[in-house]
């Protein structure tokens, strides 16, 4: 009998070791400041690499940071690369064909980047052209708003490159997360002469709810798990902590 005994406690015990040693893979493009890059050490750091483990440690599990490049997020996902996506990704419809999201854990405007007397119109950059991230909702917007209009809309792989060109004259403006464009440019030595110009940028045919987590179409056990998740986060301060780390404004957003 004690044998039985022992044996049923063990197993109880390895039971709750499996369930705290569960491992979530977050894919991540690491080419996205102040959300995500990677770090002097070699190590991926950014609000969204602190959003992940801040959720893995609510849900009880393990955090892992796959890197990726923004293109090929969705196809990885969809190739069980990962579990989730938590890199910056808006709510938008033409994505939900693809995933399903979960909640928006932020929700920060766009806005354009141009020399501080630009003026911007629907047509105010015919002729002239607009650096975007590829594959971005910022890209799809301006092509339709802009490109339509008479703008060359120049697509970059990686985020921080637009602005090299930007200071460097070969786009004369770049349309950018605006937290992404404060922190990563203007608010450097490059970016002085620039100014973000126009109004700010929701529209929620191109921009969504704000940005989710993706995982793969039908994958709502997760989706709910990372759902219960933020709103863990946000009662117990653990978002604000990490907000607050990067930003000195609210990017839940209403």
């Amino acid at each position: 009998m004690k044998k039985v005994i022992f044996a049923a406690a063990v197993a109880v015990s390895l039971s709750g070791f499996a369930s705290h040693a569960e491992t979530i893979r977050f894919g991540v493009d690491l080419n996205y400041p102040p959300f995500s890059k990677q770090g002097a050490d070699g190590k991926p750091e950014g609000f969204d690499i602190d959003m992940a483990h801040a959720l893995c440690t609510a849900m009880k599990v393990s955090c892992q940071i796959v890197p990726q490049d923004w293109d090929g997020l969705i196809p990885a996902l969809n190739a069980n690369k990962f579990d989730a996506i938590l890199s910056s990704m808006q709510i938008t419809e033409e994505r939900k064909k693809a995933v399903d999201f979960s909640n928006k854990y932020y929700n920060i405007a766009s806005r354009i980047i141009a020399k501080s007397n630009t003026q911007v119109t629907q047509t105010a950059f015919k002729g002239k052209k607009i650096g975007v991230l590829r594959a971005s909702t910022q890209e799809k917007f301006a092509r339709d708003f802009w490109g339509k209009n008479g703008a060359t809309i120049v697509a970059y792989t990686k985020s921080p490159e637009s602005f090299l060109d930007l200071k460097a004259g070969r786009v004369d403006a770049v349309f950018v997360d605006g937290a992404v464009g404060e922190q990563e440019f203007l608010k450097t030595d490059g970016g002085k002469g620039y100014a973000f110009v126009g109004p700010n940028y929701a529209d929620m045919k191109y921009f969504g709810l704000g940005a989710g987590i993706a995982v793969k179409k039908g994958n709502q056990a997760l989706a709910a798990r990372i759902n219960k998740a933020i709103e863990q986060i946000r009662k117990d301060g653990s978002y604000k902590k990490v907000q607050d780390k990067y930003f000195h404004f609210d990017v839940y957003g209403g």
